[in-house]
Parts: structure tokens; C-alpha cells; sequence
């Protein structure tokens, strides 16, 4: 038996109201309807050209690819049907930093992206230009070794390793940079403010300190022409201990005077040896029988 008007009514403006507050969710999420939403703050990350290009926002419903080109017109796709809002593009960045790049990140459904990253009517946004040899940060450099001896101070800079490659070997930052990079040392007595530095076009520095003072320093890598990421973070910081110092070379004149005692004495045991021998020799024929005709 069918329910009556009056009982029917409350139903529909129930489900008419559901229905409404539905649609109402929908049109608040992006992307909520399968719809693709333009990627924005396009920005590129890099270290010591470790490169990976970021980008928002989280997808809804769908998904992005990158496409990056090295200049010549040619795009090639990166990153295909990801949901993540981020891709790496070492592999191709590091083929040749010196070359200007573009990159841009396709926003679409995943029926709409074939295998080769092109797209039907993608929502697409271009990055900005990436220059890798003038816009890689520059990671912390590590101090390999130092030594304080008198009033030198010698201090040996280690150069960081990159994922550049030459003949299947990685490059270091001196390998890529060569004589752009310069480090600075920045050095101070133990217990005092004041900073002095020095500079150097290669991996070693040797100072002027006085003696008997403890020293700390740090180190950063520079590459002095350039207008940004300039200056690497400084290094760990490492301080001389003159009580080392001090006990390293009492134990190489102790070793040294030790050497000699012990060579005297293997000489004098070896001369007193001989005159024995001889003596031994000569009483040896004084008492023997004469010999007879």
C-alpha cells in the first residue's frame, strides 16, 4: 500500500536537501570532480646539483608529469602519473650543468597521459629557468685534516662529492668548479670573539698563529663571482689542542733520545765484544806449547 502525500514530502526534502549538500562539498575540493588544478610555486631545489624540482598543490583525483627540456625545443617526460608534488631531474640536470634548463609540470587525468609524457588538453606551468653551474647551492664542506705546529697552522679542506660524472667516476666540486671555487677559513683563539680569516684557490691553508694558543675554525666553500648561493654553510668546527701538541713532540724527542741510547749501547756491547775476542785470542797463543824442531 503506497504511503500517503503528506508522508512522502519530508522524505524528498530530505534527500533534495542531502543531495544539495553534496554537491555543495564537491565544488569545495579542488580537483574534487576529477577536475585537474594548476600546479603553482614552482621551485627549484638544488645542492651541490642534486636537483629536484617542487611544486603545489597535493593532487585530488588526478595527477601530474614533468616535462624538462635542455634548450633544444625537445621535451622529455619525468615523473609520469605521480600524485607526489615533487620530481627529480638529477639524471638529466647533471648530463651538462652548465646548460640552461626548463621544466614544467602537466596537471591532468590519468586517461589523458600516454607513455611518452604527452597529454590531450593538459593544464600545464612552466618553472622558472634553471641554470645549474650558477645556481646550485654549495653543500657544507668538511675539514679532512689539520695541524698545529709552532706558529703554523696547516688546514686541509676535503671537496664534497657531486653526482656529476666523467669516464663513470663522480666528480668533486674542485673537479666541476676548478678555479672558481675558493674556500675561506674563518679562525679565532680559543675562548676569544675576534675572527680573523683567510682565503685560498686551493684545498690547503697555512697561517700565522701564535704559539702556545689554541685555535678554533670553520670553513666555507665560495664561489666568489656569483650574485646568488654564493657561500656554502660553514663547516663543523674544529680546535687545536696544544697540550697534544706538546705531548706529540715530548714523545718524538723521547723516542728520539731512546734511539740513540740504544744505538750507543748496541756499539759499546759490539766494540767490548770485539776486545774480548781479542784478548781471548792473544792469551789463547800465549799459552800454547812451542813448537818443536
Amino acid at each position: 500500500m503506497a504511503s500517503p502525500a503528506w508522508l512522502r514530502l519530508p522524505r524528498l526534502e530530505t534527500l533534495f536537501t542531502r543531495t544539495l549538500l553534496l554537491g555543495w562539498v564537491l565544488a569545495q575540493v579542488p580537483g574534487g570532480t576529477g577536475t585537474p588544478v594548476r600546479a603553482y610555486n614552482l621551485t627549484w631545489k638544488s645542492t651541490n646539483f642534486k636537483t629536484i624540482l617542487e611544486w603545489e598543490p597535493k593532487p585530488v583525483n588526478y595527477v601530474y608529469t614533468v616535462q624538462i627540456s635542455a634548450g633544444t625545443g625537445d621535451w622529455k617526460g619525468k615523473c609520469f602519473y605521480t600524485t607526489d608534488t615533487e620530481c627529480d631531474l638529477t639524471d638529466e640536470i647533471v648530463q651538462d650543468v652548465q646548460q640552461i634548463y626548463s621544466a614544467r609540470v602537466l596537471s591532468l587525468l590519468p586517461r589523458d597521459l600516454d607513455t611518452t609524457g604527452s597529454a590531450r588538453d593538459p593544464v600545464l606551468q612552466n618553472a622558472p629557468k634553471f641554470e645549474p653551474y650558477l645556481e646550485t647551492k654549495l653543500g657544507q664542506p668538511t675539514i679532512q685534516s689539520f695541524e698545529h705546529v709552532g706558529t703554523k697552522l696547516n688546514v686541509t679542506v676535503q671537496d664534497a662529492r657531486t653526482l656529476v660524472r666523467r669516464n663513470n667516476t663522480f666528480l668533486s666540486l674542485r673537479d666541476v668548479f676548478g678555479r672558481d671555487l675558493s674556500y675561506i677559513l674563518s679562525y679565532w683563539k680559543a675562548g676569544s670573539t675576534g675572527k680573523k680569516a683567510a682565503k685560498t684557490d686551493t684545498n690547503e691553508f697555512l697561517i700565522d698563529v701564535d704559539k702556545g694558543t689554541d685555535y678554533c675554525f670553520s670553513v666555507q666553500a665560495v664561489i666568489p663571482y656569483r650574485t646568488t648561493n654564493q657561500k656554502s654553510p660553514e663547516s663543523l668546527i674544529e680546535c687545536t689542542s696544544q697540550e697534544k701538541s706538546v705531548f706529540k713532540e715530548m714523545f718524538f724527542i723521547v723516542g728520539a733520545v731512546v734511539f740513540v741510547v740504544i744505538i750507543i749501547i748496541i756499539i759499546l756491547s759490539l766494540s767490548l765484544y770485539k776486545c774480548r775476542k781479542a784478548r781471548g785470542g792473544q792469551n789463547g797463543k800465549e799459552h800454547s806449547p812451542l813448537n818443536v824442531a
